[in-house]
């Protein structure tokens, strides 16, 4: 077991949102007018994917740690058809909007940190996944983590 593996799953969920939290309570309001366009479209892209994630992955399903919930099923219709982890892409849209219109480098570095946070989250979810779902493996060839045709 990696160093990694052996941090407790609440540990990085408090990671996580703290640091949405600093990139939330960070953010630069009102938004500068230059930076509407790509901000609104990154923002409008998270609440759509979030919602349609919703849809399809039902609540009982659904939980912020990565361990899975007692009776989960896997998913792999509607977002989860193209990517393993559209809310974890969500939370990264919502954010990464608030750092296009306020990129300063300590941002950009909070951005990557959670990025690195949802990879770990991700990778120890996959793993309960594997565990849980014999089709998990082939469903995981097949899908991108939390972009189409990048990663």
């Amino acid at each position: 077991m990696s160093a990694v593996q052996r941090v407790p799953s609440g540990v990085l969920v408090a990671v996580q949102f703290g640091l949405i939290l600093a990139l939330v309570g960070a953010a630069r309001w009102p938004v500068p007018q230059m930076a509407w366009p790509p901000t609104l479209f990154l923002l409008a892209l998270a609440v759509v994917l979030g919602v349609w994630t919703l849809g399809y992955n039902r609540l009982g399903n659904f939980n912020i740690r990565p361990e899975l919930r007692r009776g989960a099923r896997l998913i792999t219709g509607g977002p989860y058809r193209h990517i393993r982890h559209p809310m974890y892409t969500s939370v990264l849209l919502g954010v990464g909007a608030l750092v296009v219109a306020d990129a300063r480098p300590w941002r950009i570095a909070l951005l990557v940190a959670l990025l690195v946070v949802l990879i770990l989250k991700a990778a120890r979810e996959e793993q309960y996944l594997r565990a849980a779902f014999p089709e998990y493996a082939a469903y995981a060839a097949r899908t991108w983590r939390f972009v189409p045709f990048v990663y």
